[in-house]
């Protein structure tokens, strides 16, 4: 069933003109713009001072950290030496595919701390706000993923498995792993932050940012067990160390790092100091 659906989906959602609008772009759009809503909604429940014009530099800066980070990442992890001889290529051959989430993961951060500077909101709330939303981007992506018949996993005898001959997966039946990613980075994690935002007061500052790191890097870890690993690299070690395994492997320890801090210090979350400057004056 699931193998009927793979083949009847096509990667182009609609055509304007001779101009073809595909899922895995629309997928970065809506990821962007219902994230972005998810922020604003969350600061607010919080009752933290965020205006929309914070929020559109986030939006402007995650696109442009995301899409050059997660490019970079690619051709830097997974391109091997080709990148090295045709580097023009790293920009040129963006519409042929080759993204990589920890490379975007990167630039994001650096797009964050850019961010924090000029609003001089404290950067640990920006990205707790931030990865709240993130899942939802995720999960969109990953279904254009398996829309698009790539990132595909190991041949697999269960029911479920697709064939994946059409994107050069031969004609044995895959593990769906975009689905799996979908559902473990996508929709649990987006339940499982947002319940916990749910609280009042808001957990500490830096909560969410290490629990997230650490979701992501133990989900993606045990999918990369059934993802098969990108033909130009394969395994780095035996028959199962792949790389997204060995880039995992950093979130983790980096999400216990920031979940220790945030129980520590107990930080409360803040927004806009100028605005929050601006109603207190009022006051007096």
């Amino acid at each position: 069933m699931l193998n009927d659906l793979y083949h009847a989906l096509d990667p182009v959602a609609f055509w304007i003109g001779p101009f073809a609008i595909r899922w895995y772009g629309l997928g970065y759009l809506f990821g962007l713009l219902l994230g972005g809503w998810l922020i604003l909604h969350t600061a607010r429940r919080w009752r933290l001072s965020f205006s929309l014009d914070a929020l559109l530099s986030v939006l402007v800066a995650s696109a442009f950290g995301i899409i050059v980070g997660a490019r970079l990442g690619y051709a830097l992890f997974y391109g091997g030496d080709y990148y090295f001889s045709h580097p023009a290529e790293i920009i040129t051959g963006i519409a042929s595919g080759g993204m990589s989430f920890h490379g975007g993961l990167l630039g994001m951060v650096i797009a964050m701390v850019v961010v924090a500077r000029v609003t001089r909101m404290p950067l640990l709330t920006l990205g707790d706000l931030i990865v709240i939303a993130a899942p939802i981007g995720i999960f969109l992506v990953r279904i254009a993923n398996f829309i698009n018949g790539e990132l595909w996993g190991a041949p697999t005898d269960l029911p479920w498995g697709v064939i994946f001959s059409d994107t050069g997966g031969g004609t044995v039946p895959r593990h769906p792993s975009q689905l799996y990613e979908a559902a473990l980075e996508g929709a649990v994690m987006f339940v499982i932050l947002n319940i916990l935002a749910l609280k009042q007061p808001p957990r500490p500052r830096g909560s969410f940012l290490g629990l997230f790191l650490l979701l992501y890097g133990v989900f993606r870890v045990l999918v990369e067990f059934v993802r098969q690993p990108d033909a130009q690299i394969g395994y780095l070690f035996g028959d199962w160390l792949t790389m997204g395994m060995l880039l995992s492997a950093p979130m983790i320890v980096a999400g216990i790092a920031f979940l220790l801090f945030a129980h520590r210090k107990r930080l409360p979350q803040q927004g806009l100091p100028q605005l929050e400057e601006a109603s207190d004056s009022s006051k007096v």
